[in-house]
Parts: C-alpha cells; sequence; structure tokens
C-alpha cells in the first residue's frame, strides 16, 4: 500500500520535503506504527511525537485509527497562536 504525507511548518525543516511517499507491504496500518515508520525515516520527528496532530484524509484522527492505501497523512505541529 502507498500513502502520500503531507508535512507542516517546521516538519518541512525537519525533513526536508513539504511532502513524501511510503510505502507499506501491509493493506492497512495504525496510526502509531505509522509513525514509528516515520520516526524512523526521519528521527528529529520523534521529538514532536506528544504534540503532533494529524489528520487522515482532512480529518483529525487517533493513533489508534486505521491508515487504508491510498490515504494522505498531514502531520502538523501545534498551533502556535500569538
Amino acid at each position: 500500500m502507498k500513502v502520500k504525507v503531507l508535512l507542516f511548518s517546521l516538519f518541512r525543516d525537519l525533513c526536508g520535503s513539504d511532502e513524501f511517499e511510503m510505502s507499506f507491504d501491509a493493506t492497512e496500518i495504525e496510526v502509531s506504527a505509522f509513525l514509528e515508520e516515520v520516526y524512523g525515516r526521519f528521527p528529529p520527528m520523534k521529538e514532536w511525537d506528544a504534540k503532533m496532530l494529524i489528520a487522515v484524509n482532512c480529518e483529525y484522527s487517533d493513533r489508534d485509527f486505521m491508515i487504508k492505501d491510498g490515504d494522505e497523512v498531514a502531520l502538523m505541529p501545534p498551533v502556535q497562536g500569538g
């Protein structure tokens, strides 16, 4: 399965891109397992684990949500005001 990953704000800098694609052998993967794969590829992202906002197909998702083939996952740092 293939998943498109979108990165926002400082996550773009940490990963050196605003989007990338990941492939998995499974037909679906839980968000928490997906994040571990992202952290393996981009270790600095792990620092943001507790604060990270995750959306799958434009809807905020919990860590137990199942990502499926063709889904789009957005990773966002916490919203900051000023």
